[in-house]
């Protein structure tokens, strides 16, 4: 097993009124030698922004904005802007999150040039209701069970006078084009699924309704493990290597006590990430600390930001719902214990 150092707690709320209930799930990217945090900040009655800070190493804050980078401007998000997650491509800065309304949860575009000035892009996943995701996407056969126990939402087409649509959340770009096209992921409950596009502007209605008629096609990873058995999403933005992409996802799966969260590991191709190249049949790491195990939602080890200085892999997450966290390992151990566990290739897709 990968050998996993837990750091310890990076970043905890204040009394600031925008992050006063909880900082968590940061957006990570280092330019030179500055690592930049764009979290989510959480202030009373559950409503986030993003807070921004820097480390002067990986560990370390040395400025922190006393009040949020980025928040709500617009009804899709005006109940929050959440777990950021973001990439450089080309000249251009990708910060992805998630616009929550008080009923649904969609993935969000903003792009800057500075890590300053941010262009607003909106929602750049399908708005549609289960009931239509079912009738293009369950078109060839049933949908497994799980789509519906996670977003049929027992039929109700209104919640506080909104219409219900299908949550699609982890929005997370790779950090470059793959044969000139932009790549993303995304999850809809329970898989990670991904979209490979030219440009932006062809995320039409006509595009998402060919997407889910070939669904199946786009889910690059499903539950597998016990310790994601129940689902899994997205986490850090893929980081490239010489064997792949190294995918540092995270898994739940359900307990009496209710869920649990852990970091996960696997690798995709790197001509085709679409491609499942290997997966470590065990959890990373997963909520064994205080700091983990106890605070806003229980039992949550949730990675959404990396980076990487010589061999070490520094992975920061969100611990309980309350603070972030930092774990590190070596990227060569890991690195080989996926290849350890290649995927038969007899039962790639």
């Amino acid at each position: 097993m990968v050998n996993v150092i837990k750091q310890g707690i990076v970043l905890s709320k204040t009394e600031l009124g925008f992050e006063n209930e909880g900082v968590l799930n940061p957006a990570v990217i280092k330019v030179g030698e500055c690592i930049h945090l764009y979290y989510r900040a959480v202030s009373k009655g559950n409503y986030s922004s993003i807070g921004y800070c820097t480390l002067d190493d990986t560990f370390n804050v040395s400025e922190r904005f006393d009040t949020p980078a980025l928040f709500p401007q617009f009804d899709y998000e005006s109940h929050g802007v959440e777990d950021p997650r973001i990439v450089k491509i080309d000249d251009l800065y990708y910060l992805t999150y998630t616009g929550y309304d008080g009923v649904n949860a969609l993935g969000v575009l903003s792009t800057s040039k500075d890590l300053i000035t941010w262009e607003r892009h909106g929602i750049i996943v399908p708005q549609i209701t289960y009931k239509e995701f079912n009738r293009f996407a369950g078109s060839k056969k049933p949908l497994n069970e799980k789509y519906l126990r996670y977003n049929g939402n027992s039929g109700i087409p209104e919640k506080k006078g909104k219409t219900i649509l299908l949550w699609d959340k982890n929005v997370i770009f790779f950090p470059r084009r793959i044969n000139g096209k932009l790549h993303f992921l995304h999850r809809i409950k329970p898989d990670i699924q991904i979209v490979s596009i030219n440009e932006l502007s062809e995320l039409t209605t006509a595009f998402w309704q060919n997407y889910f008629y070939h669904f199946e096609d786009n889910i690059v990873l499903s539950p597998k493990y016990d310790f994601g058995i129940s689902y899994i999403g997205g986490g850090c933005p893929p980081i490239e290597t010489e064997h792949g992409w190294l995918l540092i996802y995270h898994g739940v799966h359900d307990t009496v006590e209710g869920y649990v969260y852990s970091a996960c590991a696997a690798l995709l191709d790197l001509n085709n990430p679409q491609k499942e190249l290997a997966r470590l049949p065990y959890a990373l790491f997963f909520p064994e600390e205080t700091w983990e195990l106890k605070g806003e939602v229980n039992n949550v080890c949730f990675p959404t930001g990396a980076v990487v200085i010589e061999d070490t892999l520094y992975i920061y997450y969100g611990a309980a719902d309350e603070r972030i966290a930092l774990a590190s390992m070596s990227m060569s151990e890991l690195l080989q214990e996926l290849l350890n566990n290649l995927k038969d290739p007899e039962n790639e897709k």
